[in-house]
Parts: C-alpha cells; sequence; structure tokens
C-alpha cells in the first residue's frame, strides 16, 4: 500500500516534549494543551515496535517515552499510577491500560528503564483496576482512589485485555505465573464481554454499563461523538474485540475454547456487513444505533484501521481468502482517501463525503492505530504485536 511507516515514525517523532509526547496538529506541530499520559504512552509503545525492527532513533524516543512515564509529571509520585494528564490527576483504567502496553512492548524492546516500569504498571493496575470477583476492569478514580467512578466500559477492559497480553508475553520468560494469571485475566474479560454481552446481543456490543454490570443502552445519547464514549454500537471496536480474541487464541493454544474463533468471526461478520457504507457513502460511520442505522456518520482514522487488522490477523489465522479481499480494499481505500502526503499519518476524520473533518478530533494526534495496522500485515499472530515482532 501507499501508506507506509517510515514517513509516519518521522512525523510521529515530532510529537516529542520535554514530559511525554504531544498532541500533534496536522500541520506537524505539538498543540498548546497539556501533555496527555494516554498519547505518551501509545507513542512509547509505537516507537518500541519500531525499535524492534532495528530504529536506533526510535530506541531513543522509546526511553525517552520510558523516562517520562516513570518519573515525570504524567506520575504521580504521591499516591501512585498516572494522572490523565500533566494537569489532570484523576486515574483512569483506559490511561493505565496504555501505560502498561507502553511499558510491555517496551520491556520486549530492552528499552532502559523499562523493567521497572512494567514492575510499577502491572502492580498499579492489579491492585486498583483489575475486579477479580467480576473478572473486569473498574472503569477510574479520583487522583488518592478514595473515589470510583461508578461507570463501567467495555472500551477500558479492551485495552486493558491488550495491555495484559502484552505484559504477559513480556515476561513469559523470566514470570512464567504472572504470563499464566494474566492470560487467565484475558480470557475471563473476552469472555464477559464478547461471549456474554456481544454474543447476546447478536454482536450489537454494548459499551456502557453501571457499577454492577448492567446495560446502560441510551448513554450518551446527548453527546453522541463523545471521543472515548460515544453512544450506541462503535463498529471500530467490534473489530478490535474480534481481533484480540485471535491473539488470545493464540497464545493459548490448546487451552484456547473453540468460542473465541466462533466469537471473532461473528463481532467481525457483524461489522463488516452492518458498518461498510451503512449511510450509502464508502467507509464505516463511527457509530451505529441499535437497528444498525448511522448515529455519527463522520469516518475516524481509527475505525478502518482496525478493521484492516482485524482482517489481516483474521487471514493469517483462518486463511480466510475473503478476508484478504476485504484487507487489501480497505487499505486502498485508506491510502485514497485518509493518507495525507504531506505528513505520512493519516487524517484522523473525515465527512462521510470524504472532507476532512473536526466533529470528534482535530489534527493527528497520535500514530498508534495506523502503526499497528501496518505492522500487523503479514505477520505471525501472537499475543502482542510486539512479540510478533522479535527476532
Amino acid at each position: 500500500m501507499q501508506t507506509e511507516l517510515g514517513p509516519l515514525l518521522a512525523f510521529a517523532a515530532r510529537s516529542r516534549v520535554p514530559d511525554g509526547f504531544g498532541y500533534l496538529g496536522a500541520d506537524g506541530e505539538v498543540q498548546e494543551r497539556p501533555t496527555e499520559t494516554w498519547i505518551s504512552a501509545r507513542m512509547t509503545h509505537v516507537f518500541s515496535l519500531a525499535a524492534l525492527l532495528g530504529s536506533t532513533e526510535a530506541l531513543d524516543l522509546a526511553e525517552h517515552g520510558v523516562r517520562a512515564l516513570a518519573g515525570g509529571p504524567l506520575h504521580d509520585a504521591e499516591h501512585g499510577g498516572w494522572g490523565e494528564s500533566t494537569t489532570g490527576r484523576g486515574k483512569a483504567a483506559y490511561v493505565h491500560a496504555f501505560v502498561l502496553l507502553a511499558a510491555s512492548s517496551a520491556v520486549t524492546a530492552a528499552v532502559p528503564g523499562a523493567d521497572d516500569l512494567l514492575t510499577d504498571a502491572l502492580a498499579v493496575w492489579e491492585d486498583r483496576f483489575w475486579d477479580d470477583a467480576e473478572g473486569l476492569a473498574r472503569e477510574s478514580f479520583s487522583a488518592d482512589w478514595s473515589a470510583g467512578e461508578d461507570y463501567r466500559g467495555a472500551n477500558a477492559n479492551m485495552h486493558g485485555v491488550e495491555a495484559v497480553l502484552a505484559a504477559a508475553d513480556a515476561l513469559a520468560g523470566t514470570h512464567p505465573e504472572v504470563t499464566a494469571r494474566l492470560r487467565t485475566h484475558a480470557l475471563r474479560a473476552t469472555e464477559r464481554i464478547v461471549h456474554g454481552f456481544a454474543r447476546e446481543a447478536d454482536w450489537r456490543l454494548p459499551e456502557h454499563f453501571t457499577a454492577d454490570w448492567t446495560p446502560l443502552p441510551e448513554f450518551n445519547a446527548d453527546a453522541p461523538a463523545d471521543p472515548f464514549r460515544p453512544y450506541g454500537v462503535t463498529v471500530g471496536h467490534q473489530f478490535e474485540w474480534s481481533r484480540l480474541c485471535l491473539h488470545l487464541a493464540a497464545v493459548l493454544g490448546d487451552r484456547a475454547p473453540g468460542w473465541l474463533r466462533t466469537d471473532a468471526d461473528g463481532l467481525f461478520t457483524a461489522a463488516t456487513g452492518r458498518g461498510w457504507a451503512a449511510d450509502g457513502h464508502p467507509g464505516f460511520p463511527y457509530t451505529l444505533d441499535w437497528s444498525d442505522r448511522p448515529v455519527v456518520a463522520a469516518r475516524m482514522h481509527w475505525v478502518l484501521c482496525e478493521a484492516v487488522a482485524a482482517a489481516a490477523v483474521r487471514h493469517e489465522v483462518t486463511g480466510d481468502p475473503r478476508a484478504a479481499g476485504l484487507q487489501h480494499a480497505w487499505e486502498a481505500h485508506g491510502d485514497a482517501h485518509f493518507l495525507d502526503r504531506s505528513t505520512g499519518s493519516w487524517h484522523h476524520e473525515l465527512t462521510p463525503a470524504g472532507e476532512v473533518g473536526s466533529g470528534t478530533w482535530t489534527g493527528q494526534p497520535d500514530a498508534y492505530h495506523l502503526a499497528q495496522m501496518l505492522l500487523l500485515r503479514d505477520r505471525a499472530v501472537r499475543g502482542s504485536l510486539a512479540a510478533a515482532l522479535l527476532p
């Protein structure tokens, strides 16, 4: 495809700031806003992956990210864990999942300082966020951990599964008992969200829940374009969960329950059939309602990236020729409509007609989804992408 990793990484490198990685505008300049932990962590993850490919520049950037996460203002030295940004001190599972992912990929890439960061991040995740009674992660807490949010979300749990699978791979050679425990956690969370809630809703994945995990189907109906908690069915998350089912099945091997592949197929088929051109225009709308009608019709770059990634993993695991055909067709759509040749990245949001939009996202803040999409192509499927990149 025309989109290439090299130009994307060169663009991403411009996000380096003293306290981590900043939010990039479409012009490649860091926007004037607090440094956000989720962006710093995702960029550290991306540069760790690039370091595994032999890039010394990426290794330096990954080391910068590890230092920023371990000892900079993003880390809460008083209460433990990581604030949402240099000014927001609340503790969110979504943010901590990405810190754990960054630390895990950095350990796999032998980034200096990453081992201590992983130890800290994993302890916080398991002690504060993982709810063993539920088999799922709690959502968020106040800065001092004294008050927890009543809301529960599938999104944070999805990235939690991604993160613990990466941590399990990173620790497999040194702490096999921890690896086994983390893969069990990933399986339990996936079983609740995918084999439970999504399957029971005919693959219309609920995203929002009360504290006792009762679905909230009308949550954010008055703010449907929220970047992290949108109303309705989020097509891109169905693709992500589909792919994670196959990553999990790969590392569990003979111990993988059969429903992992069956449910991966259900999610992929639903997202493809109900999502593509749901409003008559090519591409995937951001969200659908519970009758499969578009709610937010904007095309988000990350949704297409996850569709391509899911198709690539599906083809690698099953040999399904249709998945390969969809992968290539969706890659061509990305090259034709999303690729910004001035940056090497993709526009993060388009209108249904293909113009650059900004209803949910402005600029091109980070490289996580696009870099992973490019790196997952033609790779063996492991628990994590970092493990798949090992020599």
